[in-house]
């Protein structure tokens, strides 16, 4: 497991794309949270970004301190599920409590808290704060003040937070304080699953693989329109994190500069139980029964219309019908504008 306590500095932001992977794409719901991260990323009250397990909160918290702080402006993330409470503890305030003035909260100089002072600190997964933590965590952003190595200093940060779905369970139940929750959630950024943003899983997938491209020493790759047409058809469940890990995979077995299917399908049967179908012989002929499947499902979606289904597969018409009766499918020629 990696450190759960990491400094990290700010990334530069891409003014020509989003720069985080998880905000790449163009669908309306990632498009609502593209306008309130720009809308936010000025502001110094607290985010929460409420996210389900593999979507990748941390980028899209970096992508809000890269707008808001120069890069020399510290950028302190803490995983509050990764370690035990007495752990946490030491990360976050570097002492225990009970030494310090009774109007001020005790830090260490080498604390994480401390460290944040003029940049931003992400609580990875707050909810899973212990509920002593979460008191005196409270106590340090209510006053933004503490008593530091013997004296009184000024502690200020941007608090940002994700928290997974059933947190607010938590804060109505009163498991999470709800003067925590206010100072955490001046502004709430619910991060959509891939399941509702299909349309921007190919876009997801482009931006993993350039940035798999970027790490030196790696080739340059792309993606067929095959490939990205798989991709786009799953549901990704795990979300980018899944994604993210059948890329790799895929680009693991891809021996040229191009990712194809047949480097995908190991990657994805390696990746989700159960696979969405099993071969009933070797590769070739599993690659049959996806084309088929998957273009009867293209078909199916576009309602038979033969122009739009071959615009979502990225080929021309007439290939879609030849290929439709190479592989068998039923084609019924509906009356369609021209294109």
């Amino acid at each position: 497991m990696a450190d759960s306590v990491t400094l990290v500095r700010p990334v530069q932001f891409d003014g020509s794309r989003a720069g985080a992977v998880e905000l790449a794409g163009r669908s309306q719901a990632i498009s609502r949270v593209q306008e309130l991260v720009r809308r936010t990323a000025d502001g110094s009250g607290g985010v929460l970004l409420m996210a389900e397990r593999g979507i990748d909160s941390a980028s899209v918290a970096r992508d809000l301190h890269a707008r808001a702080y120069p890069l020399d402006r510290p950028f302190v993330q803490i995983d509050c599920a990764a370690r035990d409470a007495a752990s946490l503890e030491r990360e976050l305030f570097g002492v225990p409590p009970g030494i310090s003035p009774p109007d001020l909260e005790a830090l260490a100089s080498d604390s994480r808290l401390a460290a944040a002072r003029g940049g931003t600190l992400f609580l990875h997964e707050v909810g899973e704060l212990p509920s002593g933590l979460q008191a005196r965590l409270a106590r340090v952003m209510r006053d933004r003040e503490a008593f530091i190595d013997g004296a009184p200093v000024a502690v200020g940060f941007r608090p940002v937070a994700s928290a997974a779905p059933g947190f607010d369970d938590d804060v109505h139940a009163r498991r999470f304080r709800t003067d925590l929750y206010r100072r955490l959630a001046a502004t709430r950024i619910d991060l959509p699953a891939l399941r509702d943003r299909p349309e921007d899983v190919p876009a997801l997938a482009a931006r993993v693989l350039d940035d798999l491209s970027g790490v030196a020493g790696a080739p340059r790759r792309r993606f067929t329109q095959t490939a990205l047409a798989l991709l786009g058809a799953l549901s990704w469940p795990g979300n980018l994190a899944e994604l993210r890990a059948a890329i790799e995979r895929a680009a693991r077995l891809s021996g040229d500069d191009s990712i194809q299917v047949e480097h995908l399908l190991p990657a994805l049967q390696l990746d989700r139980a159960p696979a969405p179908f099993v071969p009933a012989g070797n590769l070739r002929e599993a690659r049959l029964k996806f084309e088929r499947d998957y273009i009867a499902s293209v078909l199916q979606h576009c309602g038979w219309r033969m122009a739009e289904a071959a615009q979502a597969l990225g080929m021309q018409r007439p290939n879609l019908y030849r290929k439709a009766r190479q592989l068998g499918i039923p084609v019924v020629r509906i009356s369609e504008p021209l294109s």
